[in-house]
């Protein structure tokens, strides 16, 4: 067995690979490159279980850059994923990891956005496609996809997308690939199912499975058992008393969702939902705000969260426990990630007794279980430290986030350490700041501009997708609309 702390060096890669890979920060190997690399740049099939947060999209990352002829155009690897924030994610690393080589070019085609931005990349080229089956099927149907010169099919989180209903499409999408290719298989389970769809594309796979069992050291899980019209008031004690930076809820159905979060807001916490009835542009204003802090609490479905661009999550908790323990374990999973520590804490109702007997059994460790921690559910939640301001420009206006950052920080602007993350979307762009500076900064976009430009922008209201504060500023060469939807009125 390849060991998990081998050196990348180790492998046969470019130089200029090994040397981004040192700058991006990656000195060993993760379990599951270290057990699916060889195989991988070997141009073996490959089918490997791993938790979120293991290293996956770096291992088969590296193997698609490391195959890649940068001088041909024509599209040499698809990576399919479940959802458009997975695939926005894995885009971002490929990206990160490509900065060894020049000129390679990754496009993502995804549902839920204008096909019109897509086929003006697509008219150019590109070496990597990233998306989601449905997007990618209409794009080979319509002759704007063409893939007689794939190399190499990466189906990302497998089982979601079956979950999801995709599995039609995905056997249709490998009606339009080359017989010639390499096939790679990437599942938190080893369901019928998915052995069913490897046994249809892949040839003789190489099968890598990693340890998906968290160790405490590393998530500290605790139960409480709470009758089950006590949820709300359990939840509001958990928040009140371990105070999480940041966490993610996770329920069970759509419905649970919006009650929840709903519940939460009227106690005065600061809080959205996720989940599959949300429109994208929606879930994109929600993630904004999650990701940068304005907004620190998300109440999710498992098959919404799935992919979600997840640093330093401080807490996941469970208001109602997984209908099976592999679910549960990859949703604590998404906390306590690269050596930090994570906490998982857990709702058990009398009748979900045998979900947590059957987590302790696949776990091999007996559960912790405590009482409600005591606290004052009258006292005032503070507000998130941040801020989120939307700013009607983005990458069709050439806009960057040293723009931004200058803009906003120029002579007599707000000081640097108060302001969060940027993100660039293509018609918008949002920065989280401080809240005592929020005035201040959209100020100075309206008076000073950015670029010499001036561009509407507005504070969006903390855990909602569709509330934003009055408008500052003047209309700029931005459209006015949230990237990928149509013009919307605050409401």
């Amino acid at each position: 067995m390849t060991s998990s702390n081998a050196a990348f060096s180790s492998l046969p890669l470019s130089q200029a690979m090994l040397a981004n890979l040192a700058e991006l920060g990656y000195d060993t190997m993760t379990p599951i490159q270290a057990e699916s690399l060889p195989s991988l740049l070997a141009g073996r099939d490959v089918i490997a279980q791993a938790k979120t947060g293991s290293g996956k999209t770096a291992a088969f990352g590296i193997a698609l850059l490391s195959a890649l002829d940068v001088r041909n155009l024509a599209t040499q690897a698809l990576v399919l994923c479940p959802t458009r924030e997975l695939a926005d994610q894995v885009a971002k690393e490929l990206r990160r990891l490509a900065r060894a080589f020049d000129n390679t070019k990754i496009i993502t085609l995804c549902g839920g956005t204008p096909m019109g931005p897509q086929l003006g990349s697509l008219e150019f080229g590109a070496h990597i496609v990233v998306g989601t089956p449905g997007r990618v099927l209409k794009h080979l149907q319509q002759g704007s996809l063409t893939l007689s010169g794939l190399r190499t099919l990466v189906m990302d989180e497998a089982d979601r997308m079956l979950d999801m209903g995709f599995h039609d499409s995905m056997v249709e999408v490998t009606s339009f690939l080359p017989q010639r290719r390499q096939n790679l298989l990437f599942s938190a389970t080893y369901s019928d199912e998915i052995r069913a769809l490897s046994g249809r594309f892949q040839q003789n796979p190489v099968e890598v499975t990693v340890e998906s069992v968290h160790v405490d050291s590393q998530i500290e899980q605790i139960f409480f058992e709470v009758d089950g019209k006590a949820r709300p008031q359990a939840l509001n004690a958990l928040l009140r008393h371990y105070q999480p930076a940041s966490a993610v809820m996770f329920c069970n159905t759509k419905q649970r969702c919006d009650e929840v979060a709903q519940t939460l807001r009227e106690q005065g916490f600061h809080v959205a939902a996720l989940h599959g009835d949300l429109e994208q542009r929606d879930r994109d204003l929600v993630l904004v705000q999650f990701a940068n802090q304005s907004c620190p609490l998300l109440v999710a479905t498992d098959v919404a969260a799935r992919g979600l661009d997840i640093k330093d999550l401080a807490a996941v908790i469970n208001v109602e426990l997984a209908f099976d323990p592999e679910t549960h374990i990859h949703r604590i999973g998404r906390t306590g990630r690269a050596g930090q520590s994570g906490l998982a804490l857990s709702l058990c109702a009398p009748s979900e007794a045998h979900r947590a007997s059957a987590i302790e059994e696949y776990q091999k460790l007996s559960l912790s279980w405590q009482d409600l921690p005591v606290v004052n559910s009258l006292a005032k939640v503070p507000a998130p430290r941040r801020v989120t301001l939307q700013i009607a420009g983005g990458r069709k206006d050439k806009l960057r986030p040293g723009d931004i950052l200058g803009a906003l920080t120029g002579e007599g602007g707000i000081l640097g350490a108060q302001i969060g993350k940027i993100e660039i979307f293509d018609l918008h762009a949002y920065v989280a700041v401080d809240r005592e500076v929020a005035p201040a900064a959209l100020r100075r976009i309206s008076d000073a501009g950015i670029k010499g430009r001036r561009f509407k922008a507005r504070q969006l209201v903390s855990g909602s997708a569709a509330g934003f504060a009055a408008d500052a500023g003047a209309a700029g060469s931005g459209s006015g609309r949230p990237s990928g939807g149509p013009a919307r009125k605050p409401r």
